[in-house]
């Protein structure tokens, strides 16, 4: 099992259209994940899910 901080993880917000993908990607290792979320959406809370998606990802490796 791989544990990650939050200090090591690299969040990108871009809108599309009437979404916003937001991707979260681990330094280290370069793993890269994505979700897509309403912009109504609180960035804090939109990170919080990609961070929580990528350290699932990485769990499993």
């Amino acid at each position: 099992m791989t544990s990650v901080s939050d200090g090591d993880i690299i969040v990108e917000f871009v809108q599309v259209g009437n979404s916003v993908k937001v991707s979260a990607i681990d330094t280290r290792s370069g793993r890269e994940v994505s979700i897509v979320g309403s912009p109504r959406t609180s960035q804090t809370e939109l990170k919080r899910v990609a961070i929580n998606k990528l350290k699932y990802v990485l769990s499993k490796e």
